[in-house]
């Protein structure tokens, strides 16, 4: 921060400059890499989950890649078998109620 406020101060010095790109290039693959694998690995499992080859995720390094893998699994047969459901069953139907005199009585 120091040295932003010096370069934004007085004219910049070339070798400063120069020290500072040097910097950003050693530090920007690391940081490339880390938000590829935080958008990689989700995509690998749910391809896994899809039934779809996990290296299909790797389409995420393209520019626009993501938005077409979301297509084709948005739009893809998944080849999986629903889960069975163990929850909320219904209730069955009420017998029917058993027949009723007529009203008001007749004498």
């Amino acid at each position: 921060m120091h040295n932003l406020a010096l370069l934004l101060q007085n004219q910049p010095d070339p070798e400063q400059i120069k020290h500072m790109v040097m910097a950003m290039f050693a530090v920007l693959p690391f940081i490339i890499l880390v938000g590829l694998a935080i958008v990689i690995v989700p995509f690998w499992f749910i391809c896994k989950k899809a039934g779809l080859s996990p290296w299909l995720s790797m389409i995420n390094i393209i520019p626009l890649g993501n938005l077409i893998l979301i297509y084709i699994l948005a739009f893809a047969e998944w080849k999986v078998v629903p889960a069975p459901q163990f929850g909320w069953t219904p209730q069955p139907p009420y017998p029917p109620y058993p027949p009723q005199p007529p009203f008001p009585p007749q004498s």
